[in-house]
């Protein structure tokens, strides 16, 4: 995959993520830096940063459990470490620092 290609994919990434959170109705803010890097901070202020690295071809999570590395692996983003998929990882993550248990692997994008 290109540069450019990645980066379409990316992008199109954070924006499901995105909508998927604004569904799920927790108490979270979300926002953007710029096209690349996405945040969700929590009542608590802790924060999920999402973000993309265009120079690894790998989507990078930061959450209070730890940080986490995805890869490309034909229509789905993989973890590095376990093989788990990012949606259904962040999932996890989330569901842990909102302490509302949410399903982001199976809402609508």
């Amino acid at each position: 995959m290109d540069e450019s290609e990645f980066t379409r994919l990316a992008e199109l990434t954070l924006q499901q993520l995105d909508r998927r959170i604004e569904a799920s109705g927790i108490d979270a803010d979300c926002e953007f830096k710029g096209t690349s890097v996405f945040e969700i901070e929590f009542a608590d202020g802790s924060k999920i940063i999402v973000n993309s690295q265009a120079a690894v071809q790998e989507v990078w999570v930061a959450a209070k459990s730890g940080g986490y590395h995805f890869r490309r692996n034909g229509p789905i983003w993989v973890n590095t470490r376990d093989g788990s998929e990012l949606f259904a990882a962040l999932s996890t993550y989330v569901s842990q620092q909102s302490g509302q248990p949410v399903d982001l692997a199976n809402a609508e994008a």
